[in-house]
């Protein structure tokens, strides 16, 4: 059977994969649960794991999450209609921690986005976007920039990192903005050094182009960085951020930059039907984000070095001929493994490692890259600085004498 399956971020995977579930029919001719449902279910139900990702939690623990909006917001104060009150609080907050002059709410990024390099097509005069293959609009968006909004995706570098500014410099065919995704996700939510980022841009600069950040995840890399936000935001024209995949809202993004860019863009907002009549459970839930969130990802960051290292110390002791985990020092608090064998099989190791010793190091899901190979991410998150490195080291050496055995 064959489905279209999400990855644990949220984010839709357009990759089409087999569904995970077993075969054969149970007694009461109802089928037995897929391999996600399995994972999932130990993944709750354990008490030691590295992340615990709201998104996939009971309802009940959802709506938990805004027993606390009393404490970011006057509730007292009339709900949002149509972008005013709470949804103005929050654009209001997003520009004032970016240092842009506006910010603007959008249902998703990738409507943000479209709209922003939308706009700035208009004003450059050229519908090309520089970017990278593995860069979200390319990979998790159905050519959305193409077949919604007229855009046109050139390649500036095909190799699994971000750009140079040697690439952007010296590509052979004309843009108007070029699009960095900040970290790049599919390439090991890799980041340049600030050193790199900033002549990246200068190169678009001496190209006459814009330059906008898919900046969903720009919230964790600040310490990567060693700069504040604002900082690392002024050196774009415009970016896009989200409010669910780092700081756990229930959805929703932003864009933020010039005020006359934003105007523009909440016009082509209305247009592309992301001017909902009240999102006020969204914003509010981003603004707790904003609080509670945002001021641990640099603590993330760090512990997740600390996993990293201890997960490979642990797989080697456990003697796997072979694997990888990248980047061997991770950039954000997010990072993948990769391992010689099938999907399917790392799985089913990984659910029952779970459900018999109540420790999980990867709650996501596994893609299969290939005949016998694999790889996940691995997220650290609040739950993860319960782990200590021989927790860790110990938890990854058990699994990979299960994988091994298996």
């Amino acid at each position: 059977m064959i489905a279209r399956m999400s990855d644990m971020d949220g984010t839709s995977d357009t990759t089409t994969v087999r569904d995970e579930r077993e075969p054969g029919p149970e007694a009461d001719g109802e089928s037995r649960p897929t391999l996600r449902e399995r994972r999932i279910a130990a993944w709750r139900g354990a008490p030691r794991v590295l992340a615990r990702l709201g998104f996939v939690a009971p309802l009940r623990e959802r709506l938990a999450l805004l027993e606390a909006a009393g404490s970011v917001y006057d509730l007292d104060e009339m709900a949002d209609i149509y972008g005013t009150g709470v949804v103005e609080a929050l654009e209001k907050r997003v520009a004032g921690l970016l240092g842009t002059e506006a910010a603007a709410f959008f249902p998703t990024g990738t409507m943000a986005q479209q709209v922003a390099l939308r706009c700035w097509a208009g004003r450059t005069g050229s519908p090309a976007v520089a970017l990278h293959p593995f860069s979200h609009p390319e990979m998790h968006e159905r050519n959305a920039f193409s077949q919604v909004s007229g855009l046109r995706s050139v390649h500036v570098s095909s190799a699994p990192r971000q750009p140079t500014a040697a690439e952007v410099r010296d590509f052979e065919e004309p843009f108007g903005a070029l699009m960095l995704e900040l970290p790049l996700r599919d390439a090991g939510f890799a980041l340049p050094t600030w050193e790199e980022l900033t002549e990246v841009v200068d190169a678009a600069r001496e190209r006459e182009a814009v330059v906008h950040f898919d900046g969903a995840r720009l919230w964790e890399c600040t310490e990567h960085f060693g700069r504040p936000l604002e900082e690392i935001a002024g050196l774009a024209d415009s970016v896009y951020v989200s409010f669910y995949k780092s700081l756990g809202g229930f959805g929703g993004a932003a864009l933020a930059g010039p005020a006359t860019l934003v105007e523009e863009a909440k016009a082509w907002r209305h247009r592309y039907g992301g001017n909902l009549f009240q999102q006020f459970p969204t914003a509010l839930s981003a603004l707790i984000g904003l609080d509670r969130e945002l001021p641990r990802l640099p603590e993330y960051v760090r512990h997740a070095r600390v996993v990293a290292a201890a997960l490979r110390e642990g797989l080697e002791a456990g003697g796997l001929p072979w694997f990888r985990v990248h980047p061997e020092v991770p950039h954000t608090h997010d990072f993948q493994v990769w391992l010689p064998y099938d999907a399917d099989v790392v799985v089913e190791t990984v659910i029952r490692a779970a459900e018999e010793t109540g420790t999980v190091l990867f709650a996501n899901h596994w893609d299969s890259k290939g005949p016998g190979l694999s790889f996940t991410e691995v997220y650290v998150r609040a739950a993860g600085m319960e782990l200590t490195a021989d927790d860790v080291r110990a938890a990854a050496e058990e699994f990979a004498r299960r994988l091994v055995r298996d």
